[in-house]
């Protein structure tokens, strides 16, 4: 079974929970798993004055995902910061690129799942994941979440990211916090959880 982790992220904390998500699907047996992050569209003067350049440095060797890779996997984790409710232009502007496998069914019968990250609490994480949901839909792919028997998104004592639609991290309005051991833990639940629904249906599809 071949899944892709495919993320965006400006000051790394999607970069970090992207390494969760992927530890986790490696968790599961036979599951091959590669990261890939997507094209930055930020121009360069812009990235260094708000100091992302330097940040984006630590995942600077992650490769460059590829349209036409899309269809090698059996599923994809899509990993994108909320802006405004919504995800990033990013990953919009990669996610517009596929009409051409669309046209051909070639993401039909994939599994997609998706994780985010948000400056506060009530910064969208829940629209983010969703309205990322309806394009994966548009594609025919299989969705999944992270339901409750992730217990961990159900504590209270402390703030924290994720929802039954996917893991989720809270950046902090001027982006100082990273990702918690909670909120990590709930990255690695999550794919692995995908991992496991992507290698029954491969060895269902076979079989």
């Amino acid at each position: 079974m071949k899944l892709q982790v495919i993320f965006y992220s400006m000051y790394g904390h999607i970069h970090r929970m992207a390494e969760a998500v992927a530890e986790g699907a490696r968790s599961v047996a036979g599951a091959e798993v590669s990261v890939f992050r997507v094209p930055e569209l930020v121009p360069e003067e812009a990235l260094e004055k708000s100091g992302a350049k330097a940040a984006q440095q630590a995942f600077a060797h992650v490769p460059i995902a590829k349209v036409e890779q899309l269809p090698d996997a059996d599923a994809i984790i899509f990993g994108t910061p909320t802006r405004f409710g919504n995800m990033c232009a990013q990953m919009r502007n990669f996610l517009d690129q596929t009409g051409g496998l669309w046209l051909k069914g070639s993401l039909i019968g994939k599994v997609g799942s998706v994780f985010t990250s948000t400056a506060t609490q009530h910064g969208g994480q829940e629209s983010t994941v969703l309205s990322t949901h309806i394009t994966l839909l548009h594609q025919g792919m299989v969705l999944v979440g992270m339901p409750y028997s992730e217990a961990r998104q159900m504590q209270m004592d402390q703030i924290l990211g994720g929802s039954p639609y996917g893991a989720a991290t809270i950046a902090g309005g001027d982006g100082s916090r990273m990702p918690s051991e909670l909120e990590l833990g709930m990255a690695k639940f999550q794919g692995r959880h995908v991992a496991e629904i992507a290698t029954a249906l491969v060895r269902g599809r076979q079989g």
